[in-house]
């Protein structure tokens, strides 16, 4: 055991005279450029350890860098998310005014026409139960409004108040299937009744058979009632139908969009109004 111990020390021994040795000659011997081999090998050896080294930390820098590009992106996207939302936000509530600024105008411009007193009134709530089309005012008795005044919009007729209190008021919309109103068919004047069906259609009943109807006339209050003033369009003739020589169903299509009102105008006073007192519309 102790004779391979040794050996093994001598062969170690050998092995480091010998590239002692090399080394001793590399660094005598010179290449052809007048190097010698040894600064050479180093050199080179140096070189790619280098190499390999700068290749990494650039590879490293380059990911670090890019890491943070990311981050800084990301962080800009958030940001810009933000804005567009916020933008987003602020577009609604501009085309929200400008939408109430229509209304508002419109509203003025029918104040403006109207011969009788009226006042502004904005709706709360809607009824419930399809058997009942009603709308509830935000503005009642306290305010001038008593029952069977008429309601209207820009557009038409919006039915009649049922049911005023001091601070609210009910109105019966004008397709409701209990309420009925005179009307008149503006071309030919032919004189009927109005009657709600509980749906978004209406009746022109009592029609004599002699009179002169054709689809797309429009219908209009004839006053004849005592709730709605003259004048004020209720809708347009949408069909009709004959039997025997008489009218036997006359459908009308409601001018009103009645379920997207937002403000409407209650008559509070049949009295004509002299035209120097009415309110004057502004552009």
């Amino acid at each position: 055991m102790a004779l391979l111990d040794i050996r093994q020390r001598v062969g170690w021994l050998f092995m480091t005279v010998t590239v002692m040795h090399l080394i001793l000659i590399s660094a005598q011997v010179q290449t052809r450029r007048g190097v010698p081999m040894l600064e050479q090998a180093i050199f080179g050896t140096m070189a790619e350890v280098q190499r390999v080294t700068t290749g990494g930390i650039g590879e490293a820098r380059g990911f670090w860098q890019s890491y943070v590009n990311l981050r800084e992106t990301g962080r800009e996207n958030e940001a810009l998310k933000q804005r567009v939302s916020q933008l987003e936000v602020a577009l609604q509530r501009e085309r929200a005014l400008a939408g109430q600024t229509r209304v508002l105008q419109e509203m003025l411009q029918l104040k403006t026409e109207t011969q009788f007193a009226t006042t502004p009134a904005m709706i709360i709530a809607s009824g419930a139960s399809p058997e009942f089309r009603t709308l509830t005012l935000d503005k009642g008795s306290s305010q001038g409004l008593a029952a069977d005044m008429a309601v209207l919009a820009p557009a038409g007729v919006v039915g009649r108040v049922i049911l005023p209190t001091p601070r609210a008021a009910k109105v019966q919309l004008i397709i409701d299937r209990n309420a009925a109103a005179a009307g008149l068919v503006e071309r030919s004047r032919a004189q009927g009744v109005v009657v709600g069906t509980g749906s978004d259609r209406m009746r022109f009943e009592y029609v004599p058979g002699t009179a002169d109807l054709k689809v797309g006339d429009r219908v209009v209050t004839s006053g004849m009632d005592g709730i709605y003033p003259k004048g004020f369009v209720i809708g347009l003739i949408e069909s009709i139908q004959r039997t025997a020589g008489e009218f036997s169903d006359v459908l009308i299509r409601p001018s009103v969009n009645l379920s997207a009102l937002e403000t409407v105008l209650v008559v509070t006073s049949a009295t004509e109004v002299p035209k120097a007192d009415r309110p004057v519309a502004t552009q």
